[in-house]
């Protein structure tokens, strides 16, 4: 069943560049740095203490990568996973805080990523756009500060402004950010927000209706107040899930339960991603085949959740229309 789904015309628009590791690179990098490993190698993917054990444990990866050519190398490998799952282009997320080295130096991060991801294009893997990222304990200064930087950059590489981080810590922060979120809209930039995982269906209407946007990362939650649902469809905001992470760390106990189904039903827009796969040991196409099973969906209904990975994705326009062509004769 995985080999189909391998082969089905798909984006991929929730996945983090922290996530994407393998404990062999992390290995390599903590020895490279004569940096202790912080448990045994069998254990390292383990997240008992769930989000926030998570969060911590990806700044610690991060913080093993001190050079350019470390950075270029993630990035070629980030585009190999991507063509091993059948993925045609991915909006890869990175949040520059989570990067001790990297957090002052966000135009050298951003040439490192985009020298790697040329160079992975050029040997004709797929394309990736870069959502720069947020984190929620931010100041609005910082985020306006973030917003000028990108906006003065222009660089062809970054497609989105980003906010991600543990909801459930950071409280409501809506209208902290929705200034620089107003502003990276009237730059062009598109908008992407992580709300309803550890935050409630408030926070999705938050991130509709204050942050303006685009598209939501996670957004499950919607499903606990029937009128967000209904604000979802009506206005037509893709939702990037992700089954797997959710069940990983804890928001649903089975793929059964997990409402990206009653979603879909519900007339929201949804795809299925895989949020951080190496460090929850997760593929795209195994993902496609887990949710087709439990959900029983047809090959329509799998082509349709295709459809809206494709066209909720920030990749040129010329790109989703040769994909969706694609998809057309999966």
């Amino acid at each position: 069943m995985s080999k189909s789904f391998a082969a089905l015309p798909k984006a991929e628009v929730h996945v983090h560049l922290e996530g994407c590791f393998e404990v062999d690179d992390i290995v390599r990098l903590a020895s490279e740095g004569a940096v202790a490993l912080p448990k045994p190698r069998d254990q390292l993917l383990r997240f008992g203490g769930g989000l926030g054990e998570f969060l911590k444990f990806l700044d610690w990866i991060c913080g093993l990568v001190r050079t350019r050519e470390q950075l270029s190398d993630l990035a070629r490998r980030f585009s190999r996973r991507l063509a091993a799952s059948g993925t045609r282009y991915a909006d890869a997320i990175i949040n520059p805080t989570h990067w001790p080295v990297w957090k002052k130096r966000i135009p050298e991060l951003i040439d490192a990523l985009n020298a790697g991801f040329t160079a992975a294009e050029q040997d004709g893997l797929p394309p990736v756009g870069l959502c720069i990222s947020l984190l929620r304990t931010q100041t609005a200064d910082e985020a306006t500060e973030l917003v000028e930087l990108l906006v003065a950059l222009r660089h062809p590489r970054v497609v989105a402004l980003s906010i991600d981080g543990n909801e459930a810590a950071a409280g409501r922060t809506g209208p902290r950010f929705a200034e620089a979120f107003r502003r990276a809209g009237a730059a062009g930039l598109k908008r992407t927000v992580h709300a309803g995982e550890s935050s409630g269906p408030d926070g999705v209407r938050d991130a509709v209706e204050l942050l303006g946007a685009d598209r939501i990362d996670h957004g499950v939650r919607a499903i606990e107040d029937a009128a967000v649902v209904a604000l979802l469809a009506e206005r037509g905001i893709p939702l990037g899930i992700c089954p797997a992470s959710n069940l990983k760390l804890g928001l649903y106990k089975t793929l059964e339960q997990h409402p990206i189904d009653q979603l879909r039903r519900a007339g929201v827009p949804v795809s299925v991603n895989t949020d951080d796969p190496a460090l929850l040991e997760v593929a795209l196409e195994r993902e496609y085949a887990a949710c087709g099973a439990a959900f029983r969906w047809t090959d329509e209904d799998v082509r349709g959740v295709a459809r809206t990975s494709i066209e909720a994705s920030f990749a040129p326009a010329a790109h989703k229309r040769a994909m969706l062509a694609e998809l057309a004769s999966w």
